[in-house]
């Protein structure tokens, strides 16, 4: 039996238990911490020697050399060829539909000339080198392959790195597979904080890459917190999350399956259903109930709805998008009437599922937008993997002779009042001229 919570916004001290229901605490774990600590420094001095020695420890290999753990790019195309008809089609068609989806993201350079002559403008560049973590072993992630890939093609990467790791030397056809659709450029089968490390410094085998993307396990997050500064990294994610708002018009089963769609994840997942219904809200207890058992993963959706789920009954749906916009989740469906006119509320979600037919794992394999969403409330102030995260911007300036007149005089009045006298120098000097 499920143990989820049933809440009514009506009832005293919501607040403080809708707090500790979302409460999360990503403490970090010393020992991790220590051990990635280790794992980067060693890396840094010894290179390839390190990545082939922890590589062979954590995945129990025999390899030689970290050059043998590269995959040649027609053991991918192989990969490809071999899946069954059916498998590849969906793959190239989700590809298909993320590329077209973020064909429509760039940032475009842009400049603008002022009447004295002064030229203003940006010019958008994309980054040379990006190396995107895959998990690997028995664990299939081809639509991670595909997320963080595509739009570093789109946005104009130059090299792709991937690396994911084989314990016991078990490769997945279906990840090889998408890298061969995405177009990666190199291939290497490690994991863990090494593979971070190889990534971010450099090695005699592997190339420095400028950002890292890519979701991993405690180990991986911990090193792409630490080695952020010296490379770019797309974002330290926590657990998965689902919010659903729904008018009471939707099949019960369909939002318990939801609801199950991010729990199945790991215990720690969070959904939550908001609903001004309790009569439907009872519904859709019921159907937990009912259709838990016959999951694969009951425990692990058990133990995330009986931990962080809830159901909460609200006053109406303005009540509900409030909430929503207070959460910030990464995944928000909008399962009501008139979707449209109730996006118009929301401020702060991942991404938005509008309508009853717009379930959450669409978005996670094919419908085009990208999963990497930022979670545990970072939506107030961060966006979904783009286009734009593999690009960079860089401010152009061109100052006329007029211009320098007379934006001398301005930078000169400042800098002398910040105490900078070389700066009113050099800006004075070419107001005389």
């Amino acid at each position: 039996m499920s143990g989820i919570a049933r809440y009514s916004t009506r009832e005293a001290g919501f607040e403080a238990k809708l707090a500790k229901l979302l409460a999360f605490e990503s403490s970090q774990d010393e020992r991790i911490e220590s051990t990635v600590e280790a794992i980067l420094r060693d890396v840094r001095t010894r290179g390839d020697e390190a990545v082939l020695e922890y590589t062979n420890k954590f995945d129990q290999l025999g390899a030689s050399s970290l050059a043998s753990l590269e995959i040649p790019r027609k053991d991918l195309d192989r990969a490809l060829a071999g899946l069954p008809a059916a498998r590849r089609g969906a793959l190239e068609q989700a590809a298909a539909r993320i590329r077209s989806y973020h064909e429509r993201q760039p940032l475009v350079s842009w400049q603008y000339t002022e009447v004295d002559g002064t030229t203003l403008g940006q010019k958008v560049t994309s980054l040379d080198r990006v190396g995107v973590y895959v998990p690997g072993g028995k664990a299939a992630y081809p639509s991670t392959v595909l997320m963080n890939t595509l739009p570093a093609k789109v946005a104009g990467v130059s090299e792709i790195i991937m690396v994911v790791p084989t314990p016991h030397g078990e490769r997945n056809d279906l990840v090889l597979a998408a890298a061969s659709i995405a177009g990666v450029d190199r291939v290497f089968t490690i994991g863990g904080a090494q593979a971070v490390a190889a990534l971010a410094y450099g090695t005699q085998t592997i190339p420095q890459v400028d950002k890292i993307v890519g979701p991993g396990n405690a180990y991986v997050a911990a090193a792409k917190r630490r080695v952020f500064g010296v490379v770019g990294i797309d974002m330290v994610a926590g657990p998965s999350e689902i919010l659903v708002i729904c008018d009471g018009g939707t099949d019960p089963d369909w939002i318990a399956m939801d609801l199950f769609s991010q729990a199945e994840h790991d215990e720690m997942a969070q959904a939550i259903l908001l609903c001004p219904d309790a009569g439907f809200i009872a519904k859709v207890a019921a159907s937990i109930e009912r259709q838990l058992k016959d999951m694969p993963r009951a425990n692990v959706i058990k133990a995330s709805l009986d931990g962080r789920g809830a159901l909460i009954e609200t006053r109406d749906l303005e009540e509900a998008c409030a909430i929503a916009n207070s959460i910030a989740p990464e995944h928000l469906e909008l399962s009501v009437e008139e979707p449209q006119r109730w996006a118009e509320k929301i401020r702060h979600a991942g991404a938005v599922f509008l309508g009853r037919y717009t379930s959450e794992a669409l978005g996670d394999y094919c419908a085009g937008p990208n999963h990497v969403l930022p979670t545990s409330r970072t939506a107030r102030f961060s966006s979904p993997l783009g286009v734009y995260d593999f690009q960079k911007r860089t401010s152009l300036i061109e100052v006329s002779p007029e211009g320098a007149r007379k934006l001398g005089l301005i930078a000169a009045e400042l800098a002398g009042g910040e105490g900078l006298p070389a700066h009113a120098k050099s800006a004075q000097y070419r107001i005389h001229r």
